[in-house]
């Protein structure tokens, strides 16, 4: 997984308790919480992240990307 970015965030007391309470009932931490409202503005404003690639799977050992599904020979 890539490193987490990390980001200083000056914010008004006033917004910083309104958050954490709404973090609190959702049972997530004010920096999640963040993060899901950055998502969902994001996502209103057709601008989401894009997905993330996963790694091509490997064949295991004593296999061939030749080999059928049942693991025999072609």
């Amino acid at each position: 997984m890539a490193e987490r970015k990390k980001l200083l965030l000056r914010l008004d007391p006033e917004v910083y308790d309104a958050v954490a309470r709404w973090a609190g009932d959702d049972l997530r931490s004010v920096n999640a919480q963040i993060e899901y409202a950055l998502r969902m503005a994001l996502s209103a404003a057709g601008r989401s992240p894009r997905p993330r690639r996963r790694p091509a799977e490997k064949p295991g050992p004593g296999r061939d990307s030749s080999q059928d599904e049942e693991g025999g020979r072609p």
